[in-house]
């Protein structure tokens, strides 16, 4: 069931707009979460975010750094609780510096 991964894609604004804002690739959900890649240039410096709905109906956001072939090293670049669905983007704006909209 990929209903909370569309509506966490939803809240940050859409597919196609991560896609065109800051080349978000390699969407992967489940029943609670959302991950995907996007470029570099984070003023986090991570290039992939996993965020998860919790059971008191707030998220955890996880920013990471994924390294190239072979051997895809992860370096962690920061995971915050507590988040709110109004507050989503922007966290997400303020963590990696990139804007999801115009």
């Amino acid at each position: 069931d990929l209903t909370v991964a569309n509506t966490i894609a939803e809240q940050l604004g859409g597919y196609g707009p991560l896609r065109a804002m800051i080349g978000a690739k390699d969407f992967l959900g489940d029943a609670t979460s959302i991950s995907f890649r996007f470029g570099k240039g984070a003023t986090n410096g991570a290039n992939y975010v996993k965020i998860t709905l919790v059971q008191n109906d707030t998220y955890t956001v996880r920013f990471a750094q994924i390294g190239r072939a072979p051997k895809f090293d992860v370096t962690e670049r920061g995971t915050t609780s507590m988040i709110y669905a109004d507050s989503l983007r922007e966290h997400f704006e303020r963590a990696t510096g990139f804007y999801l909209s115009l």
